[in-house]
């Protein structure tokens, strides 16, 4: 991607690097949903939060619905004018067209907010487009483990997004376990991680977050993996969106670069993470899609370069 020096950051990065595992030292009140009558103690979310890591299960999937990139169990070494067009019925629609540092995760911090800035850019101006007021995420980076409103937020859920604080949440390390473990490397592979979350922001904010979650209460475990399937297939497409038109406005694309956000689209598919962790595939435990389709909606959302081509949830071709 072409970046230099005169690319500014943006201002919606927060930097936890250094501050412990979640709880010490952060201003604010910790959230968490509690269950039933009486809820749950904070000690006993902790430990079944624990229990979950040990399976490889993101407890933030329980607890918001989920809305990371699908990494499962990451072990990390330490160190344009549209139309709002109608909405299906039941199915969410879419409007119109202290610290320790190293210099190169410190570079990387660098990248990650240029990349901030430039979806910033785009959805300002795709929400203006159709008369409305884009909300920016902030951008959290963390160190091992960090509080969200979501919940504890750890390395080895990968990338995630809290709708609740709407906030992306990002371990840097876990980059260079996305070019080791998951053989997809470059600059634009992890700018296609912040993309899919800030997907995910850009879904809350139109409402589909919020009606996915009220219909997923109502459904079976099956049919809430399918439409959360439809849900991250989505933030990808939306993903493709925004290179388009950052290409557009920026001029950021280098050849090579949609080949290596197509590379980690692949390799994060749920198909490919399955075969990777337990050697079989079971397709009604998918909730990201699998490698196919991440590819493939990434793809329509970077050739139309409009949001009418994301709309996974009105489509019987995934």
């Amino acid at each position: 991607m072409r970046y230099d020096d005169k690319d500014q950051e943006s201002k919606n990065v927060e930097d936890r690097r250094g501050q412990g595992g979640g709880f010490g030292g952060m201003p604010g009140g910790f959230q968490l949903p509690t269950g039933g009558r009486g809820g749950m103690s904070l000690t006993s979310l902790l430990i079944i939060g624990a229990i979950m890591l040990l399976f490889g299960i993101n407890p933030l999937d329980i607890l918001t619905g989920g809305g990371g990139a699908n990494f499962p169990n990451i072990q990390l070494p330490q160190q344009e004018t549209t139309q709002r067009p109608s909405s299906g019925p039941n199915i969410p629609g879419l409007p119109g067209e202290g610290r320790t540092t190293t210099a190169s995760s410190d570079e990387m911090k660098v990248f990650i907010g240029r990349v901030l800035a430039d979806t910033e850019q785009v959805w300002n101006k795709v929400f203006q487009s159709f008369g409305e007021n884009y909300k920016e995420p902030q951008l959290v980076i963390f160190s091992g483990g960090t509080r969200t409103a979501c919940g504890v937020g750890q390395t080895q859920m990968g990338p995630f997004y809290c709708p609740i604080d709407q906030k992306i949440y990002i371990d840097l390390a876990f980059y260079d376990e996305l070019k080791r473990r998951f053989n997809a490397p470059g600059d634009f592979a992890q700018a296609y991680v912040v993309a899919h979350e800030v997907g995910h922001h850009v879904q809350t904010l139109l409402g589909i977050a919020e009606k996915v979650q009220d219909l997923k209460q109502r459904m079976s475990e099956r049919e809430s993996n399918a439409l959360q399937v439809r849900m991250e297939l989505q933030a990808d497409c939306l993903a493709g969106v925004w290179a388009n038109l950052n290409h557009q406005l920026n001029n950021r694309l280098e050849p090579g670069d949609i080949e290596e956000g197509l590379r980690a689209a692949n390799a994060i598919g749920d198909d490919m993470i399955q075969k990777k962790t337990q050697g079989h595939v079971v397709p009604d435990a998918f909730t990201h899609g699998s490698a196919e389709q991440r590819m493939r909606w990434f793809t329509n959302g970077y050739k139309s370069g409009k949001m009418q081509a994301c709309d996974t949830f009105n489509t019987d071709d995934l």
